[in-house]
């Protein structure tokens, strides 16, 4: 598991194009919100916390639909269903490249995108805290999703509307995070929250990918 999660990585560095992709997704469509709503500080400090999770959550999906395709196209899943590793093991080791190679990059860029919508200074631990639980929720349920669309015709485009609606209440709770710390309100219920979600998610969505995967491959 771990060594396919090393290999995974080292073709994501090589094919680094999909990172920059999302990370550049990312801080476009923070850029856009002022010209769009106005520069009034106090309008883009009300909405940074929605806007930031919202276009984090859309940048992460971008890469989901090559998460599993390109091992399906040319042959290797069907060698590592044979290979002995557990579907499940084969899927979490898909959600923790996803979040290594996605996820942690647009963790880094998330101060950027914070401070162009003047978010103040002291929320943005919250949150980077908050994505980064609340990315591993998004990476593990987006793996579930690539599975159930594998092979599918047009899988790329059913592959959002079965992930975002799964990923609501983890942008209400990081959402709610941000904004509490923005009003030096208590911010450890909502992590707690998406803590929870993850919790839940981790044995899950393993097993529901894995058992999509040993479908697909029959």
């Amino acid at each position: 598991m771990f060594g396919l999660i090393r290999k995974d990585l080292a073709l994501a560095r090589r094919n680094a194009g999909d990172t920059l992709a999302a990370v550049a997704f990312f801080l476009l469509a923070c850029g856009l919100f002022p010209f769009g709503v106005g520069p009034d500080p106090n309008v883009l400090a009300r909405i940074a916390p929605g806007v930031v999770w919202v276009a984090a959550l859309l940048a992460a999906l971008l890469p989901l639909d090559r998460l599993l395709g390109a091992d399906y196209d040319d042959g290797t899943l069907d060698q590592l269903l044979v290979s002995g590793l557990h579907p499940a093991a084969i899927a979490a080791a898909k959600a923790a490249t996803h979040w290594l190679a996605t996820a942690l990059p647009l963790l880094l860029a998330a101060p950027a995108g914070a401070i162009m919508l003047n978010l103040p200074i002291g929320a943005i631990p919250a949150l980077v805290a908050a994505l980064a639980l609340g990315m591993g929720v998004l990476s593990l349920l987006g793996t579930a999703g690539a599975a159930l669309t594998l092979g599918a015709r047009r899988g790329g485009v059913l592959l959002p509307l079965l992930v975002l609606p799964l990923a609501i209440p983890a942008l209400i709770f990081g959402a709610a995070a941000v904004e509490a710390a923005s009003l030096d309100l208590p911010v450890r219920p909502h992590l707690a929250m998406l803590a929870a979600m993850l919790a839940a998610a981790l044995p899950l969505a393993p097993l529901a990918a894995g058992a999509a995967l040993r479908s697909a491959a029959e």
